[in-house]
């Protein structure tokens, strides 16, 4: 690949946060933008006339990210993920394997569907990460132990796919200014009687430059994963977390 523009990008999970914000990033640099997530209302939002196409997949379904693939990509990016909060004790089986479903096994689909469909030398494959996929998290235990699992596949991935000139990596933001995360600080602030700035300098306690990331931020991440300027870095967990790692 020796220019992005233009090219063949998907993003799972385009529905909302990071995912939207990555979306548009490449949408606006001219690349031709295919975003996937569970409603096509949501998508379109997202769209917001900019020409992407929008697809309804539920990347824990094997035959729906299959048929994403009906013509290759330039740039995959597997966005989509999620999971409870809660100690150990309080995950239930379900909540265990949905998490693990939506963060590993759609990560692994969407690669592996992505490579099957021929992608091209010079090919991007990035997974969107964690932080907590890098050091843990004691109330996100599914969560962080699906996002390790997902480094560990962009490692091995990275290996298999580098004497084919595609590169594998993996993004770790911490914690991102999405509407996801005001729910989490309403919910601190509700739990401890905190006020909303109270709330939000706890959860950033982690962070060196104690803010949250914001989603431009993780943008230009993977806008420079997917660079000709990156195009020997490969089985990498970017960290992008303003120091916390």
């Amino acid at each position: 690949m020796t220019d992005l523009t233009g090219k063949r990008v998907l993003i799972t999970g385009g529905g909302s946060g990071i995912g939207r914000e990555v979306a548009r990033a490449f949408a606006d640099q001219g690349d031709a933008v295919t975003i996937t997530g569970r409603g096509l209302d949501a998508l379109a939002e997202t769209d917001g006339g900019r020409g992407m196409t929008c697809l309804a997949a539920d990347v824990t379904n094997e035959d729906e990210v299959a048929a994403l693939f009906a013509t290759p990509f330039d740039v995959v990016i597997a966005n989509a993920g999620g999971g409870p909060a809660g100690g150990l004790k309080s995950v239930t089986l379900a909540q265990w394997n949905a998490t693990l479903a939506v963060n590993l096994t759609g990560t692994f689909l969407t690669f592996r569907e992505a490579l099957r469909a021929g992608m091209a030398p010079g090919g991007r494959l990035i997974a969107m990460a964690s932080v907590a996929g890098l050091k843990g998290g004691a109330t996100i235990p599914a969560y962080a132990a699906a996002k390790h699992g997902v480094i560990g596949l962009v490692r091995s991935v990275a290996l298999d796919v580098a004497k084919r000139g595609i590169t594998c990596n993996a993004i770790c933001p911490g914690f991102v200014d999405t509407p996801l995360a005001q729910v989490a600080v309403e919910a601190v602030q509700n739990r401890y009687g905190l006020t909303r700035a109270e709330a939000e300098a706890q959860l950033v306690a982690d962070n060196p430059m104690k803010r949250m990331i914001d989603v431009s931020e993780v943008a230009a991440a993977a806008l420079f994963l997917a660079s000709p300027g990156a195009s020997m870095i490969n089985g990498h967990a970017l960290s992008v977390t303003g120091g916390e790692i």
